[in-house]
């Protein structure tokens, strides 16, 4: 696994955020661009405390220590790679994808089109799904045609 990223400050952390993943340039280990939004800090690196869903204003140390673990885990090639279940619509998505690497840290993206029909995909979240991992497994397997057969 690669080392927990150890920075003092939250303005750190959201620094490193945005000139590693939104200023740079992340692809998936088979060549897809993912896009990040300087907006995906707070949604990615904040925890609802109450564990109601509502994020307040705590950083997650646990996830932010991790930030680094987001490009290793796209890019490396052994990763799992899982549809996404849309809760609303009860559901799997095969536009969504969860990758597994780093025992159960996920990292989750939103798949597109470009003009080119080529995929491109968008930084969704990322987290230690401690309580969901087991779930997560059994989902159905995220397969590349069958995320462009769906878009």
């Amino acid at each position: 696994m690669p080392p927990l990223l150890l920075l003092e400050h939250e303005a750190d952390y959201r620094q490193h955020f945005y000139t590693t993943y939104c200023n740079g340039e992340i692809n998936t280990h088979d060549g897809i661009r993912v896009y990040f939004r300087t907006e995906d800090f707070d949604h990615a690196f904040f925890e609802s405390t109450m564990r109601d869903g509502v994020k307040d204003a705590t950083l997650s140390k646990v996830r932010a220590e991790r930030m680094n673990w987001i490009a290793s885990t796209l890019a490396d090639p052994a990763s799992d790679r899982f549809q996404g279940w849309l809760k609303k619509e009860q559901r799997y998505d095969p536009t969504r994808c969860v990758s597994v690497v780093h025992g159960d840290f996920v990292v989750v993206l939103r798949f597109g089109k470009r003009k080119d029909a080529s995929l491109r995909a968008n930084f969704v979240t990322c987290y230690e799904a401690d309580n969901s991992i087991g779930k997560i497994r059994q989902s159905p397997l995220w397969i590349k045609e069958d995320c462009l057969n769906s878009l």
